[in-house]
């Protein structure tokens, strides 16, 4: 099956209109215990059977973040708590995080490190709640861990690389289910020659690919200035040079159109992790309307067709 017509006949797809639609249909989303407050109902905007992060920002109330959970287990939604290991107190806090939410039916979390500096208690890594044993104490079964495309401004590249060689040595022992999650990226060329390094290294995970969702491009610098990504912040300040871009809403169609793309063989990149960055429903309509095939194909990325 080949993708649809571009509407400028001399525009050229290069990609398979159903290969775009399969890449984004799997997609996970997020959503942070407050911005989940000011949502009614999640099947206002996301399917049944939809895997939902919650994110955890510094500061952040835990017992929130597990009663955001219990409330997406009951509204049909798989909730994805994160776990961020320099955040907790104690070693029996994240126990008690990991009880509480297993008692809610919550059998996956997504293990980060964490955005604080100097951890609040025990704990500095994934790695280290990781080992602890907790996680297979009460029924947690598939786990995402973090990916760094672009590479972090608070770890060094070699510490990323030992750390995904790490995790890929414990699922391998474990048996656990796991995969990488990334943060959002904007090109794809940077993360498919990143996938193809750390596959050399030895990586055998599953990969999905974290996007930023549909949003203006002044939010997205914001976001990307606050995440320490350089090489997007770069990206974003090229097309933020034109001042009248700056509210333009832009969604991540060239990037997925070059993800899809630029698969080879071999390639562990499975789907998609949307940031709602311009809003929860906002990001899952655009994201729908790619699963759909609401979109033409042109010659470098896809046109979404605009909501009637």
């Amino acid at each position: 099956m080949t993708g649809k017509a571009p509407e400028n006949s001399s525009e050229k797809a290069t990609v398979d209109e159903s290969a775009v639609r399969d890449f984004v249909r799997d997609f996970s989303i997020e959503v942070t215990p407050g911005a989940a407050k000011k949502i009614e109902s999640f099947s206002e905007h996301i399917r049944p059977g939809c895997r939902v992060m919650i994110t955890f920002l510094p500061g952040s109330d835990i017992e929130e973040t597990r009663l955001l959970a219990e409330r997406l287990r009951g509204e049909g939604y798989v909730a994805v708590p994160h776990f961020a290991a320099r955040s907790f107190e104690s070693r029996g806090q994240f126990v008690a995080f990991a009880e509480g939410l297993a008692k809610s039916g919550v059998n996956e979390a997504m293990v980060l490190a964490g955005a604080v500096k100097e951890p609040l208690g025990p704990f500095a890594s994934s790695m280290d709640l990781l080992e602890t044993g907790v996680f297979e104490a009460n029924g947690f079964c598939r786990f995402g861990v973090a990916g760094h495309p672009e590479g972090s401004p608070d770890i060094s590249a070699a510490a990323l690389r030992e750390a995904i060689l790490w995790k890929n040595d414990w699922a391998a022992r474990t048996g656990a289910d796991a995969y990488l999650a990334t943060q959002f990226c904007f090109e794809a060329a940077p993360v498919l020659e990143w996938e193809r390094g750390i596959r050399a290294d030895g990586n055998a995970l599953e990969v999905r690919i974290g996007l930023p969702g549909p949003a203006q491009i002044k939010t997205l610098l914001m976001h990307a200035k606050n995440c320490g990504i350089g090489n997007s912040v770069r990206y974003l300040a090229r097309q933020a040079r034109n001042v009248s871009k700056l509210v333009t809403v832009n969604a991540p169609d060239k990037l997925v159109f070059g993800l899809v793309e630029g698969r080879e063989a071999g390639n562990l990149i499975s789907g998609v992790h949307l940031y709602p960055l311009g809003g929860f429903r906002r990001s899952a309509e655009w994201v729908y309307a790619v699963a759909a095939g609401d979109f033409t194909l042109t010659d470098g990325g896809l046109r979404v067709k605009a909501r009637e």
